[in-house]
């Protein structure tokens, strides 16, 4: 066997891979060139320069397993890879400690006046009490977002005497407080009691502009911010203006809104206290270590016969398994997805019910299915092999439940998700083999088909809404492509609810217009991967 290793990987995946393969580590080369010798190699390993595209993909007639060197995988056609069976897998955990410490690191520079004392004293100036500083300990760091990253963020900066306060609807308060945190529930109790707010939040509908002028507004006169997650998180012009009128006293940024191109980026012209770097929070020799070793071995294990630990595609389940409920694996997916959307509140339970053709299948890979779903929407690197790791660690019970009741459907999946506020309930189905719908949401009985994007809108059942919510929708350059408006059974209910499949993303402002319609009520925009 023979696997390929480019784009600069550290050589120590070589020595793991040597076990079991011959190994050749290349420079990186363009589609055309990697077409004509990937035929030879049974795995490939890259890093992001290298872009594996479908022809790449085809080419690789005994391809087994593409590896990515990092956490991210746009840089290669998962779709294709699925299509050919052949496994992609990554490292979510190699830059993890990495990106920790230069949160940490950040702000400890931005605390100190680090980087404007230093420029100052290379200038042969000594300018003591112009760079006076402030000490982080007792006080309170405020942390959006608490999985791996933000969690050892809160363990370094304990062990520094700063006290913790958490905001992360999708954590558990008992786990908070076990690693010594404040659990605190509600956003807008958030903001004012933090001294430092770090986030630690992939970038979604829900947390693109999360810290604003209107936030800024509710926090500590003086408060300092950190982001070392993802550009766009923070908005940028409003994080200037704060800085420049020294309501914000500081900030630390390592990611950006446009990235590598940053010369038009406003922070650049900022007045205020701030520390910026290009992106370095995984860019430590450990980390580039870390991920080379951890895919590596995944590798070696596959060509093995084995099985790999961070797969991001659906072949690394076992085919026995998959063969008989694959058709609804996406639909599955799905009714996660759409489930987690709607809810609000800690997810404690996730009751899963399968009948029709599936009452009489093993129904394991569909739950996988469901569990990537629901967390793909609120985290970042999330796969069929995690997905159940994740749910055990934040304490969530699921249940799998069978029943042999009548059905129009050949087979359907019904998901109720429990939180501590409320429950949501979604199924899917498919109405003939390659033909998916979502067929229930809470107590409507609808018939829509999954796509990207999808407005959700309950409202009174009365004239015009449907006309309303159009208007809206068409004055804010965005295209209808179909709609669902079902009522309850009950002849006398008087609330309704619009399912519209719609061509792009719905921004807050047009969300909020749409709420404002008299008899409509809590709109949803719904994200999906389809």
């Amino acid at each position: 066997m023979k696997v390929l290793v480019t784009d600069k990987i550290n050589e120590s995946a070589g020595k793991i891979i040597a076990q079991v393969a011959e190994v050749d580590f290349l420079p990186t080369m363009s589609e055309e060139e990697l077409v004509k010798i990937i035929p030879d190699y049974d795995a490939l390993m890259v890093r992001s320069q290298t872009k594996v595209t479908p022809a790449i993909i085809k080419s690789g007639k005994n391809l087994k397993i593409i590896g990515r060197a990092g956490v991210g995988v746009d840089n290669i056609d998962l779709e294709s890879a699925t299509q050919n069976g052949i496994i992609v897998v990554n490292s979510p955990d190699g830059n993890t400690i990495a990106a920790a410490e230069h949160t940490i690191a950040l702000m400890l520079a931005m605390a100190r006046n680090i980087a404007p004392a230093a420029n100052s004293t290379k200038d042969g100036k000594w300018e003591r009490s112009k760079f006076t500083g402030c000490e982080l300990y007792n006080k309170v760091l405020g942390i959006i977002g608490f999985g791996k990253i933000g969690s050892h963020v809160a363990e370094v900066a304990l062990a520094l005497g700063m006290k913790v306060c958490v905001y992360d609807p999708f954590a558990s308060k008992e786990f908070v407080e076990k690693m010594g945190g404040e659990y605190i529930s509600v956003l807008d109790d958030f903001w004012g009691v933090c001294d430092f707010i770090t986030v630690h939040v992939p970038k979604t509908k829900d947390t693109i502009n999360l810290i604003n002028k209107d936030t800024i507004a509710k926090m500590k006169k003086g408060v300092k911010l950190i982001n070392c997650a993802r550009g766009g998180v923070i908005n940028e012009n409003d994080l200037k203006d704060a800085l420049n009128s020294g309501y914000v006293a500081g900030a630390a940024i390592d990611v950006y809104e446009n990235e590598p191109n940053i010369t038009e980026c406003p922070l650049l012209g900022c007045e205020g206290n701030i520390v910026l770097t290009p992106h370095l929070g995984a860019s430590t020799q450990e980390a580039q270590i870390n991920v080379a070793i951890d895919v590596a071995e995944q590798i070696r294990e596959v060509l093995s016969g084995g099985s790999a630990s961070s797969a991001v595609n659906i072949p690394s389940l076992k085919p026995e398994k998959l063969e008989p409920v694959k058709d609804y694996m996406q639909i599955a997916e799905n009714t996660g997805e759409l489930a987690v959307q709607l809810s609000n509140g800690v997810i404690k339970t996730v009751e899963i019910t399968v009948d029709g053709n599936l009452a009489d299948k093993d129904i394991q890979p569909l739950e996988v299915a469901v569990l990537k779903g629901m967390f793909s929407s609120i985290l970042e690197g999330v796969n069929y092999v995690n997905a159940p790791v994740i749910a055990k660690k934040r304490g969530i019970e699921i249940v799998a439940v069978k029943t042999k009741a009548e059905s129009i459907f050949s087979g359907r999946i019904t998901i109720k998700l429990v939180t501590d506020k409320e429950e949501t309930v979604v199924a899917g189905a498919l109405v003939t083999k390659d033909i998916p719908r979502i067929v229930r949401i809470n107590g409507y009985e609808t018939s829509i088909r999954p796509e990207k994007h999808l407005l959700i809108i309950p409202h009174v059942n009365k004239p015009s809404m449907i006309a309303q919510v159009a208007k809206v929708i068409g004055e804010n350059g965005i295209n209808i492509g179909s709609m669902n408006v079902v009522q309850k059974n009950d002849k006398h209910e008087i609330e309704s609810i619009m399912l519209i499949n719609i061509d792009s993303a719905v921004d807050e402002k047009t969300l909020t217009l749409i709420s404002e319609i008299d008899g409509v009520h809590n709109p949803k925009y719904v994200n999906l991967a389809v």
